[in-house]
């Protein structure tokens, strides 16, 4: 009995002791849990709270108008309008290619539709949606919305569509926006601006529309919207409207932009033309064009290849991106180099024999014209384009001191206009040479500098620019495309100022002996006689042709012996009035031949039209039918790069 009795008080004791512990056990996770529960529902209550409510509401991004683009008469250049967008997000999509084969029983979707929504779906995030067909008619869009059930990841959307109602006209100025890619979203996380753009597809790519892009995109508004376990939307709780982007209003009048570009016909080429006085930039254009419509949903393939492989290169933005030797066009700011230097002061003139020789060379550096021009001084060696004459200044201002001078107007180095991407061109130096080439610098190659040949090369807006300069009496003003910012609710307006980037002490009577030469370069006896004639009003100016390809010594420039691409450029700068001018512009026509009858006619329309409001006609083109003269001297083997064959005529 007591053996029984003490095994039992044993096992009672460790039966308690076992309970004890469980219940302590219990009690302590117990205890974890209670106090959990207190630091979610009492210390974390903010944050649980703010997590349940994101769930319940969604922020549903409000994409703001982007702003218009108008020339500076109120004409429309680039504007916006709602149209229906189908709309696949590929991520929600199981077989895109069944999908897409059974919305097209419904909605027409085209082998190019096709090409376009494969283009965007390699430059867009697989969770975002991507049209496959824009500009649904309402026909369409009900025809879809009644079978939308049946395509989950497929959906109807009512998007801002940018449009250029003026199509190819001035595209290259405008620009055009495109769908963001990954280098964009890069670009506006690194400049701040990420978060607004949240739900918009699209950005500015080039001209106007990129350079301003922060003005005219606007601010991103937002929508509170509460939504039901399946994510549809119940109500809106509040809202925050978006803001929407400023309107641009440009220095171009669309009608002198008309009238530059049908000039050109279908010639290649570009044309600045500039207000002296404030910069403004009157006509930008760049031949060929293209219509930037095309890009703004996402340009095709076969459009593309069109575009990209064509051999007129019209995505080439000419007046900023084209580099051209200046030819002829340079001699003015050469001579008022030498002027100013009081290495030509009047009355010095030459003799001009036909070439100029170095000492101590047999080589002979050709004028234009054989048997040369007799006794040339500065005045008449501008008027009638005497090589002579400047292969001897340019020989004696130095290599050095002439680019000094000449970078005062802006030549090699970039005018700051509003469009990126601005090619600096080049003003040669024995440094850069000696970079570029490891090579000494040669006598001869400052020769033909004086000539604006060699490795010299120029922008047609630094052209226009250095023209307007010279026009202004050596004040060189900033060009710029926009002159006004307004604000699309307020209509208030931000002027764009002007700016003053370089004051050129020139001297009043060099100046008056450079613009003299130029007046008679539109006169008779001048290089471009018939691009003044029965102006109305007086024009100051300078012909040039530079050579593309070089010819042998002992052979004659024949143009029609030449491949179309292989023959001389044609260039013309010119301001007018000439007395108080309000227009410089400067002109190439690639492959044309001579600057006063491929160029020069071009900018004597556009001067008609806003000197005079005179619109071009039959009667009033104006043409130079005269063949250029060629050179017969000289003897040798093939002309060097540099040697002064490089222009030929003016």
């Amino acid at each position: 009995m007591r053996s029984e009795l003490k095994n039992f008080l044993h096992e009672q004791y460790y039966f308690r002791l076992r309970l004890g512990f469980t219940a302590f056990v219990v009690l302590f996770f117990f205890g974890i849990l209670a106090f959990r529960f207190s630091y979610l529902q009492i210390k974390q209550y903010k944050h649980y709270q703010t997590l349940a409510e994101n769930n319940r509401i969604s922020l549903v991004p409000i994409v703001p108008n982007r702003g218009l683009i108008l020339d500076k008469n109120g004409v429309v250049l680039a504007h916006n309008f709602f149209v229906y967008t189908l709309e696949i997000t590929p991520s929600k999509v199981e077989n895109l290619e069944q999908t897409i084969a059974e919305v097209s029983k419904l909605v027409e979707v085209s082998s190019l539709d096709r090409k376009r929504f494969n283009k965007l779906r390699e430059e867009s995030r697989n969770f975002e949606s991507v049209p496959i067909r824009t500009h649904l008619n309402e026909v369409e869009a009900a025809s879809f919305a009644v079978n939308h059930y049946r395509f989950p990841g497929v959906e109807i959307k009512s998007r801002l569509y940018r449009h250029y109602p003026l199509g190819k006209l001035g595209s290259h100025m405008v620009g055009y926006i495109g769908r963001i890619n990954d280098r964009d979203l890069l670009n506006l996380e690194k400049e701040g601006v990420l978060s607004n753009y949240k739900g918009s597809d699209h950005v500015g790519k080039s001209g106007v529309e990129q350079f301003y892009e922060a003005q005219l995109h606007g601010t991103t508004g937002f929508q509170q919207v509460e939504i039901d376990a399946d994510g549809r939307a119940v109500r809106v709780l509040s809202s925050t409207a978006p803001v929407p982007g400023s309107n641009l209003v440009l220095s171009i009048d669309s009608k002198i932009q008309e009238i530059a570009e049908t000039a050109f016909g279908e010639r290649r080429g570009a044309l600045v033309a500039i207000n002296p006085k404030t910069g403004e930039v009157l006509s930008y254009v760049s031949q060929p064009t293209f219509d930037p419509n095309l890009f703004v949903d996402g340009i095709d393939v076969d459009n593309w290849k069109l575009l990209n492989e064509s051999l007129d290169k019209p995505l080439i933005n000419r007046p900023i991106r084209g580099i051209y030797p200046p030819g002829s066009t340079f001699k003015p700011f050469v001579a008022m180099a030498g002027l100013e230097a009081g290495k030509r002061a009047p009355p010095f003139a030459i003799h001009d024999a036909g070439y100029f020789t170095l000492a101590n060379s047999s080589h002979r550096y050709r004028d234009w014209k054989p048997g040369g021009h007799g006794m040339v001084d500065m005045q008449r060696a501008i008027t009638i384009s005497c090589d002579t004459f400047f292969y001897g200044l340019a020989l004696e201002l130095g290599i050095d001191k002439l680019t000094d001078f000449v970078r005062h107007f802006n030549f090699g180095r970039k005018t700051g206009i509003d469009i990126q991407g601005e090619n600096a061109g080049l003003l040669p130096t024995p440094e850069w040479k000696s970079r570029r080439f490891k090579q000494p610098w040669y006598q001869g190659e400052t020769v033909i500098v004086g000539i604006g040949q060699g490795y010299t090369l120029v922008t047609p807006l630094q052209l226009a620019q250095a023209t307007a300069t010279l026009a202004n009496n050596g004040v060189a003003m900033k060009p710029h495309l926009v002159t006004k910012i307004q604000k699309a609710i307020s209509n208030e307006s931000q002027m764009i100022p002007l700016v003053v980037q370089d004051r050129i002490p020139l001297k009043p009577e060099n100046i008056e002996i450079v613009k003299r030469g130029m007046i008679d370069v539109t006169l008779p006896g001048g290089t471009a006689a018939s691009v003044g004639a029965n102006a109305g009003y007086s024009i100051a100016a300078k012909t040039g042709t530079a050579q593309v390809v070089g010819i042998k010594q002992n052979a004659k420039y024949n143009a029609s012996a030449l491949d179309e691409r292989h023959r001389d450029h044609a260039l013309f700068v010119a301001y007018a009035p000439a007395e108080d001018p309000t227009i410089a512009l400067a002109v190439i026509v690639e492959n044309g031949g001579h600057g006063g009858s491929a160029a020069g006619p071009i900018a004597r329309k556009v001067m008609d039209y806003y000197l005079l409001g005179k619109l071009p006609t039959p009667e009033n083109t104006t043409s130079d039918k005269k063949e250029p003269p060629t050179l017969t001297e000289n003897t040798g083997t093939t002309t060097p790069i540099l040697a002064p064959e490089e222009e030929l005529h003016d």
